[in-house]
């Protein structure tokens, strides 16, 4: 089994000794083994753990989520709890996916309102009607 230093686990997955060394101190990774010197060596199943952790983040998956995956994936997990963790996130998706067709349909219409009712709208916040300019 191959040993490698923070670095060359940095290297090796493209992401920072720092993100390393983040994902240890919130024990999102488990803390690797050390030499007698204090470097930290990590495994090759290292490489395979970050890529989960950038996968899951590509996902939408929050560092809280996926610490808790890393978690039952280091223990026994039925394939069903698996399943079902991956089917929740999905619809989640499919709701901000729904949010944001509304908000980009909002948007779509407001691009439709003409250029005078736009000025109409803008001079509204602009001209003072006599009862404000009496007020002190």
């Amino acid at each position: 089994m191959e040993l490698m230093t923070r670095g060359e686990l940095a290297k090796q997955t493209g992401i920072s000794p720092a993100t390393i060394r983040y994902y240890e101190e919130h024990n999102i990774l488990p803390a690797p083994r050390r030499r007698s010197n204090g470097y930290r060596l990590y495994t090759e199943d290292y490489v395979v753990k970050i890529q989960l952790i950038k996968d899951a983040k590509s996902l939408g998956y929050s560092l809280k989520e996926i610490k808790e995956i890393m978690e039952m994936l280091s223990q026994d997990i039925e394939l069903d709890t698996l399943k079902r963790i991956v089917h929740l996130k999905h619809e989640e998706i499919e709701k901000k996916i729904k949010s944001l067709r509304l908000i980009q349909d909002l948007l779509s219409n407001l691009l439709k309102t003409t250029d005078k009712e736009v000025q109409v709208f803008l001079q509204s916040f602009r001209v003072k009607n006599q009862d404000e300019q009496s007020f002190p």
